[in-house]
This record gives structure tokens, C-alpha cells and sequence, in this order.
């Protein structure tokens, strides 16, 4: 796999992934190192809304010739933020990849943030806010993070607040992206059936030009707390349980040790330790499942669950338990054996989404400057022991360093 990709630096720092492949369709980003972390206090809100106003108008397109200028020819324009990344990205027939470039870049480099549709976006924004707030099993994921991170923007949620969204005027917005889109941190990634010299002239041509420029925000580690437990009254039919510790940053070398133990207690697999005990052989919860977040500096373990209020403590209980096992008994060897299989099955799944494959390729020469192959992830992943495995569970999951969050 790895042979087939293709890189480069432009003269400005941006960087240029492409993967070649066989298909008709095309898929071009260019994501940038900047995310909710990078906001102010008073900003909170800021890079999501951005990513939002994107598509609101540039000097020479109305948001109407923007959502259409793909579409009218079955192509897709898109675009995501995080707490450390934002993207603009898009799909798209091969012949029509100049179009879709060139329209990202008039995208990034050329809208105007009007007045007018701020305040028409600012309500569609409240709005998600308001069905987040309305769904306790999204929401108790953001209000995890704040509780192990508080006062730092890191743990706060991405998309703001009706009050954080009221502050966004003109000028703003522009002082953002000046302040915290850095060419070197910028990525342009490519999957399609193009010829690398003709992704690189086109890359070269639309953002080759961009002044070369350097972060000036500077981001700061986060100190985060452990063992509170804390309880919020949500008037949901259902109890909610979260509890949160932290994590192995993305630079640490046990951070594959960590997906795979995530993957064996609580993973998307419905073999998980967890759901298994939870929900297949007691049927005490429909959802059960464990989630590692890791960003550059740090990260979050996080464990959830589901139950009604009269099954809610025999649920807790049966996850503790399932927690201290992981803790304190090996993992037999043929169950190791095939959490293996199964983690590289899920890997080899999600890159048939040559979409998918795009941003996570983009993401990974952002953060690493590489992007590792199947191979080498198989041999890391053989590297792993049962004794290391549970060396991570007890530095991770121990129950004295985790905070508990409750909805009920």
C-alpha cells in the first residue's frame, strides 16, 4: 500500500498526498491542522461556524453557485471540523477534479462571510444545538470531555453556544483563519485515477500560491482531573453512564495498544467484552461500547452505557467487573489472535471508502508526516502482547482515575 502512494511539499509548506486507484470517481481535500482547541474563550463555537460560513458566499460565487457548481454535475462538496482539524473535501467524477480544486480554493481563500447569512447560520446552528441537547447519548460524549478537561478549550463542545454564537460579527472570522491557518499545516490529500504529475500541477497551480505563513496561536497541553463523579438530572427515560480518564496522546507508542484494548472491551464489534455481557447475555442495555479519542498532546478513554433506572446499578456493576478483568487476567491466545484479525478486518473495510481513505490518509501525513501501510500496522499489531495489553488496561483504566458522569 504504501508504494503506491505519492507525496510532496509545495514551495509554501502545504503538503500533497495522492493515492492513484482504478475508479471513475475522484476525491480531493485539503484539511488544516486547526480545530476547536485553537479558540479563544471568547470564540467558542468558532472554527464549526467557520466551516459553515465556508460555503455562504466567496467574491465571485453566491452560496447558491457554490452548492451547485458539483452538483450539477453529480458531484459532492463537503466539509467536517474537529477538535484539532477542519476540512473542506469533496467527490466528484475524475474529469471533473480542476473543477472540484479549484472550487475548494475559492472556498478557502475567497469567502466573505456575509453579514447576512451569519445571522441565517447562526440559527440553523442553535438549532443543532438544541437536537444535541435533546439526545442524552450524543451529548454526555461532550459534556465527558469537559468534565475531565475543564478550562481548556479542548474539553468543550464544537458547536458552541447561543450566546458564544451572538458574538460572531464581522471581522472575526477573518481573524481567525488569519491567526490560525498555517500553510505548514495544511494537507491537500487525493484518491483517484489521475497521474501524480498532473495532481501535482494542479495543486501547484491553485494553492502553490498561497503566502507561505506560520502559526501564530501557540496550543497548550491540557491538565486534565480524575475520580469525580458527578450526576445531572436530564428527566431522561433512561439512565446514561460515561466514565472517562486519560489517554495515550497520538505521538505515544502504546496508542495502537490502546485502539486494540478499546477494541476488545467496547469496540464497534458486537463480540465486544462489553456489549456482550451488557446486552447479548443479560439484555440489561442496547448500547454498550467503550470509545479512544487521542489528540497531539493528549486523550480520552471512555466508557458508556445505557440502562433503565431499575437495571442501572447491576449494569454498573457488570462493567466494573468487566473492567477489572481486562485489568487484572491475560487475554488467551487465540482471543488475542483474533482481535488482531479483527481490527486489521475493520481497517481493510473502511479503506474501500475511497472517501474515507482520502481524509484519514490526509490526516495522518498532517499529524505524522507519513501514513503507515497495511503491513506495517499488521506487524506492530503482532508486536502487541497479552502482558502489554494488560499493562495499558491498568495504566488506563484504573477505576480510581476515571470520572463518572451520570444522566438520569
Amino acid at each position: 500500500m504504501a508504494s503506491l502512494l505519492h507525496t510532496c511539499q509545495l514551495k509554501n509548506g502545504i503538503r500533497l498526498i495522492h493515492r492513484p486507484n482504478q475508479s471513475d470517481v475522484a476525491h480531493f481535500g485539503l484539511i488544516v491542522h486547526t480545530g476547536t482547541r485553537d479558540e479563544n474563550p471568547d470564540e467558542h463555537g468558532l472554527a464549526h461556524f467557520m466551516e459553515h460560513m465556508f460555503f455562504k458566499g466567496t467574491s465571485k460565487r453566491s452560496a447558491y453557485q457554490i452548492i451547485s457548481r458539483l452538483e450539477d454535475v453529480g458531484g459532492e462538496i463537503n466539509a467536517y471540523t474537529t477538535k484539532e482539524e477542519t476540512a473542506l473535501y469533496a467527490s466528484f467524477l475524475k474529469q471533473d477534479y480542476m473543477r472540484a480544486v479549484e472550487l475548494i480554493q475559492d472556498i478557502f481563500l475567497h469567502s466573505r462571510f456575509p453579514e447576512k447569512e451569519r445571522e441565517k447560520e447562526a440559527e440553523v446552528i442553535l438549532s443543532e444545538i438544541q437536537g444535541y441537547d435533546d439526545s442524552p447519548s450524543e451529548l454526555i460524549f461532550d459534556r465527558a470531555e469537559e468534565l475531565l478537561f475543564p478550562s481548556h478549550s479542548i474539553g468543550r463542545n464544537i458547536l458552541g453556544t447561543e450566546e458564544s454564537l451572538s458574538r460572531f460579527r464581522n471581522g472575526i472570522l477573518e481573524n481567525f483563519q488569519a491567526d490560525n491557518y498555517a500553510t505548514d499545516e495544511m494537507v491537500l490529500s487525493s484518491v483517484g485515477n489521475l497521474p501524480f504529475a498532473k495532481i501535482k500541477k494542479v495543486a501547484e497551480n491553485y494553492f502553490g500560491t498561497i503566502p507561505q505563513k506560520a502559526r501564530t496561536r501557540k496550543r497548550f497541553q491540557p491538565q486534565s482531573v480524575s475520580a469525580k463523579k458527578v450526576i445531572e438530572k436530564r428527566n431522561t427515560y433512561q439512565k446514561h453512564c460515561m466514565m472517562v480518564g486519560n489517554a495515550y496522546a497520538l505521538p505515544d507508542q502504546r496508542r495502537l495498544q490502546l485502539y486494540l484494548l478499546n477494541n476488545v472491551l467496547g469496540g464497534p464489534g458486537m463480540n465486544s467484552r462489553l456489549n456482550m455481557a451488557l446486552r447479548e447475555r443479560r439484555g440489561y442495555s442496547y448500547s454498550a461500547e467503550s470509545h479512544y479519542a487521542p489528540y497531539t498532546d493528549t486523550g480520552a478513554m471512555m466508557i458508556y452505557f445505557s440502562s433503565d433506572a431499575e437495571k442501572f446499578d447491576r449494569s454498573m456493576q457488570v462493567a466494573r467487573d468487566e473492567i477489572r478483568k481486562i485489568r487484572t487476567t491475560l487475554i488467551a491466545d487465540n482471543r488475542l489472535k483474533h482481535a488482531r484479525k479483527q481490527m486489521m478486518g475493520q481497517l481493510a473495510i473502511s479503506h474501500e471508502n475511497n472517501e474515507h481513505l482520502m481524509l484519514t490518509s490526509g490526516k495522518s501525513f498532517l499529524v505524522f508526516n507519513r501514513v503507515d501501510s497495511h503491513d506495517t500496522i499488521l506487524k506492530k499489531l503482532e508486536d502487541i502482547t497479552a502482558q502489554s495489553l494488560r499493562e495499558t488496561a491498568n495504566e488506563i483504566l484504573d477505576p480510581g482515575q476515571m470520572n463518572t458522569l451520570i444522566f438520569e
